[in-house]
């Protein structure tokens, strides 16, 4: 469990947290999924910004409300990482629909994904069983976030 007290320290706790996901995308040569779940406001886009940044990733990363997923390649690597918000969808059908399947199973070879997912409980059947989970909470303080990596 980590305790964050800003904004910045979420987006720290990401870029650290980034290094050991890229080293085992690499090491695996699989696509890994993170489930990441919470109330709103809870920091979840935070930490997502900060992730992706720490991977190279130099443009504004905004939250995919509206448009769903957003894809950014990853500097200097063959694959990409996804950034999904299904607080709109209603049924994990919506997502199938968008291909979710080929970019959580790329053909061998041709790809690893790192896939990031924020409301992902809206799609819990279709997740893959090694998903990792991590838990947002609002802290005590206003700007306090508790963030539990499961």
């Amino acid at each position: 469990m980590f305790l964050s007290k800003s904004k910045i320290q979420t987006q720290k706790l990401a870029t650290e947290f980034s290094k050991v996901v890229l080293k085992e995308t690499i090491c695996s040569q699989k696509t890994i999924v993170i489930a990441l779940s919470g109330e709103l406001g809870s920091g979840k886009t935070a930490f997502v910004q900060g992730f992706i940044k720490a991977l190279g990733v130099k443009s504004h990363i905004p939250s995919p409300t509206f448009v769903i997923y957003r894809k950014y390649k990853i500097k200097d690597k063959d694959y990409f990482v996804y950034h999904f918000d299904l607080y709109r969808i209603q049924k994990s059908k919506e997502i199938v629909d968008l291909g979710f399947k080929k970019i959580i199973n790329p053909l061998a070879g041709k790809s690893r994904n790192i896939v990031l997912i924020e409301w992902p409980e809206k799609i819990k059947k279709i997740l893959p069983k090694n998903t990792v989970w991590i838990d947002f909470k609002h802290g005590e303080n206003e700007k306090e976030r508790i963030i539990n990596i499961l």
